[in-house]
C-alpha cells in the first residue's frame, strides 16, 4: 500500500509540474525555472504590480499587441538572473506539508542552477513533491519548449472582458482560450497593464495535465517587471487529484538580479548544471 501510495504522489507532482513551469516560464516567454527562494514583504513591496502614475491608458488591442511583442523579445534573447524562491507544498487531506528555500540562477539560454538554502516540514512532501517539480523545472528549461506553450496567437485565442484593478493598477482583461488540448496549455484570463501592457496576472486551469490521476490544475500567478523584463513573483496552484485529494502549492520569488553577462561567465568557467 505505501508503495502505491508513492508512486501516486509521484505521479501528482508531474501533474503539478505542468503548473510550476507552463506559466511561470512561457507565459513571459522566459525559459526560467521559476520554482524553487527565502522572500520578505518589504522586498516584494519593491516589484510592485501598480502602474507607473500619469501614464497614459492604451487601447486593449494596443495592450494586447505591447505585451506579445514583449513576450517574444524575451522569447528569443531571454536574460539570466539569480533570485530566491521558496516553495510551499501542502497535502490537506493528509496534513502533510513542507517548505523549501532555495537560490536559484538562471543561465540563458538553457542552465538552471538551484542552491538548498533551508527545509522545515515533512520529508515525504520534500522528496515527491518539491524535488520533483524543481527536477520538472530543470529538465523544462533543458528542453526549450517555451515556444509551445507561449502565450501568444499561435497558441490561444483571445477575447476582451473589460478593465479591472490590481493592487490599484488598471489592467485590460482578456479571456485566453488554447488553440490545442496540449500540457503546458490553459483556459483562464490574463490581467495587462492599461498603461504599459505588461503581464500583471495570468490564472486558470490547464487544459491538460501529466496525470490521469490530476483531475485538475488551477492557478493564479502574479508578475512584476524588472529591469524590463517581465517575471513571475508569486504562484498559487491547486490540484484536485483522483486518489490522494487536494495538493496545494505557493512559490514565491524576489530579490532578482539580472545579469546580461551571466551565459560567458558560465562558458568560460567552465560551468555545467
Amino acid at each position: 500500500m505505501n508503495r502505491l501510495r508513492k508512486f501516486l504522489i509521484l505521479l501528482l507532482a508531474v501533474g503539478l509540474s505542468t503548473c510550476a513551469w507552463a506559466a511561470s516560464a512561457d507565459a513571459n516567454g522566459v525559459a526560467q525555472a521559476s520554482l524553487p527562494l527565502v522572500w520578505s514583504q518589504s522586498d516584494r513591496a519593491n516589484q510592485s504590480l501598480i502602474a507607473a502614475p500619469g501614464l497614459p491608458r492604451m487601447a486593449p488591442e494596443l495592450a494586447l499587441q505591447t505585451f506579445q511583442q514583449r513576450a517574444a523579445r524575451q522569447l528569443s534573447d531571454p536574460v539570466s538572473y539569480s533570485a530566491n524562491t521558496v516553495v510551499q507544498a501542502e497535502l490537506p487531506d493528509t496534513a502533510q506539508r513542507g517548505e523549501f528555500q532555495l537560490h536559484r540562477r538562471f543561465i540563458a539560454p538553457k542552465t538552471l542552477l538551484f542552491t538548498p538554502v533551508r527545509f522545515v516540514g515533512d520529508n515525504f512532501v520534500k522528496s515527491n513533491i518539491i524535488a520533483r517539480l524543481l527536477q520538472a523545472e530543470v529538465d523544462h528549461v533543458n528542453k526549450g519548449e517555451g515556444t509551445r506553450t507561449a502565450i501568444n496567437d499561435a497558441n490561444y485565442k483571445f477575447s476582451y472582458k473589460g478593465t479591472d484593478e490590481i493592487e490599484g493598477g488598471a489592467v485590460h482583461v482578456f479571456h485566453v482560450k488554447p488553440r490545442a488540448r496540449r500540457a503546458g496549455l490553459f483556459k483562464g484570463r490574463i490581467y495587462l497593464d492599461a498603461s504599459t501592457g505588461s503581464l500583471r496576472r495570468a490564472e486558470g486551469s490547464f487544459v491538460k495535465t501529466q496525470s490521469f490521476f490530476v483531475k485538475k490544475v488551477d492557478f493564479v500567478q502574479d508578475y512584476a517587471d524588472i529591469d524590463g523584463y517581465t517575471l513571475p513573483v508569486h504562484t498559487r496552484s491547486l490540484a484536485k487529484t483522483r486518489v490522494v485529494g487536494r495538493a496545494v502549492v505557493e512559490i514565491a520569488t524576489d530579490a532578482y538580479d539580472l545579469n546580461t553577462s551571466a551565459s560567458a561567465e558560465m562558458q568560460n568557467s567552465g560551468g555545467s548544471q
